[in-house]
């Protein structure tokens, strides 16, 4: 019987990204059997890869989790007792299913053996005797080279390996989308999805809603936290949970609501509090905002939200931090001659701990998810913003090949040695298909030139634009002149 794994689990044996399995599929090198892949084809394209070193897993994981905020407060990636127990005896059981189908198929060979020797003694035709004795000795041969055996083959220690990252980790699939992900430690599979980078369904994601519904095909969930929606006997019956209240013990495959568009988000009003405010240059500022526990702003990499202070100012800024931490919303303010909000901000107004409304998602410059071709961004100014949105989710996601983003800081080179410009080196230094091009004070033909001199054949590449009208607009229909599709070009418009 094949063997198959998940993407997620197959990128982890293999200790590459999700991105790299994806790209050998493309070309052909791996074949997939419903969006899974078979053991013996994982070997084949990564024969080089030691099953007892875990550097390249750890390596990624710690990019990860220093690039990207955690959207839980899990203590530990170990599951829970419980969980644990619950893992192992399901282990156990089908440890003991193999072991009996292994002792019947002894048993089988011992027979099909003795069938033989039966054979041999009243055969009469010399062919027909010496092709039974041939074949005799062939499953002895064998039957003794099984019993010998004491090391495990690479497919073996694939699949030993992949037994105890189930241990420490549960693959969920989701339907109709087809899309995996892992739920690790004490996570629920709310939790896990949104970190993945999936759009499923929530409200509250505290048990109050039951926004979060969803049926479990197959597989073994556990409450792990009480909630006060009530699911009606029949929805139990048919396998509904709340994905925030309950973790995956097996494999799940889940049908759930997901939004593959902005249209599917709903618009959300939240009350959210002033946690910090940073004054980048004497004219940006960057806000951190947080909202309730019981209350997360769905959206979309790259949308936007309208922020309205208590005097009812208003101002409709991109959002700058990433899906997968949706709590912590993070926001840059530019100081404008004309705004009530910019001077409220500027002039210390508004101080942390104050509310704000934030009203969204707006916009429709976010991440295509559809594609894992290699991704250029190109940031004029504060169009950092949404750039660091995108590429946080598309992090998230681990579906992207390759990452370079150019940012032109023309009058912000403070920028550079703020927590911005951190940002975008600590990824560059941790990320081999992260590069990074800084353009100080560049004008545009010369941000035109390096970006056309860095990707003379850009019909291949997916680019995002983020910043003035008379920076992005020129440099969009000079990549049309050279080839690129309409679909593989978001504009991203900020005011001057």
């Amino acid at each position: 019987m094949t063997q198959l794994l998940s993407l997620s689990r197959s990128a982890r044996l293999a200790g590459v990204t999700r991105a790299e399995i994806q790209r050998r599929i493309r070309r052909g090198e791996l074949t997939t059997f419903e969006g899974e892949i078979a053991v013996s084809d994982l070997l084949r394209v990564f024969p080089q890869v030691s099953l007892d070193n875990d550097d390249a897993l750890e390596r990624v994981q710690r990019i990860k989790a220093a690039a990207l905020p955690r959207s839980h407060e899990a203590d530990t990636v170990l599951p829970s007792p419980e969980v644990l127990v619950s893992r192992l005896k399901g282990m156990s059981e089908a440890l003991a299913a193999k072991v009996t189908a292994l002792e019947a198929a002894q048993a089988l060979l011992d027979e099909v053996a003795v069938r033989l020797t039966n054979l041999e003694q009243v055969a009469s035709q010399p062919a027909l005797l010496a092709g039974i004795q041939e074949l005799a000795d062939w499953l002895a041969q064998n039957r003794q080279a099984l019993r010998e055996r004491t090391t495990l083959d690479r497919k073996a220690q694939v699949l030993a390996r992949d037994s105890l990252l189930r241990l420490m980790a549960a693959s969920v699939k989701v339907i109709p989308s087809g899309r995996d992900f892992l739920v690790e430690g004490n996570e629920s599979i709310l939790e896990a999805s949104v970190r993945a980078g999936l759009h499923l369904a929530y409200g509250c994601a505290s048990g109050n809603c039951g926004s979060c519904k969803a049926r479990v095909i197959s597989g073994e969930v556990r409450k792990i936290r009480e909630h006060d929606y009530p699911l009606s006997g029949r929805e139990k019956e048919m396998g509904y949970v709340l994905t925030c209240a309950n973790t995956a013990v097996t494999d799940l495959v889940l049908e759930a609501a997901e939004a593959l568009s902005v249209d599917d988000l709903p618009r959300q009003e939240i009350r959210a509090t002033l946690r910090a405010r940073e004054l980048l240059s004497p004219d940006l500022m960057s806000l951190h905002l947080q909202t309730p526990r019981t209350q997360s702003l769905r959206f979309m990499a790259g949308q936007r939200a309208l922020l309205r202070l208590e005097d009812g100012s208003t101002a409709e800024l991109p959002i700058a931090s990433c899906p997968c931490d949706a709590r912590n919303l993070h926001f840059l303010v530019r100081r404008r001659p004309r705004s009530p909000f910019a001077a409220a901000l500027f002039g210390n107004q508004v101080r942390p701990g104050d509310l704000i409304l934030i009203e969204g998602p707006l916009g429709r410059f976010v991440l295509d998810e559809t594609t894992s071709a290699p991704a250029v961004f190109v940031a004029f100014g504060a169009g950092i913003a949404p750039m660091r949105s995108l590429i946080e989710h598309g992090l998230s996601l681990d579906s992207i090949e390759a990452f370079h983003l150019y940012w032109q800081t023309s009058g912000d080179d403070a920028l550079l040695g703020q927590e911005p410009g951190r940002w975008c080196r600590a990824l560059q230094d941790a990320l081999d298909n992260f590069r990074l091009t800084l353009l100080p004070d560049a004008g545009l033909p010369e941000v035109r030139e390096r970006l056309l001199t860095d990707h003379p054949e850009p019909a291949s590449r997916r680019f995002y634009l983020a910043g003035p009208a008379g920076s992005i607009e020129p440099l969009a229909a000079a990549l049309r002149e050279r080839g690129v599709p309409e679909h593989r070009l978001s504009l991203e418009v900020l005011d001057d």
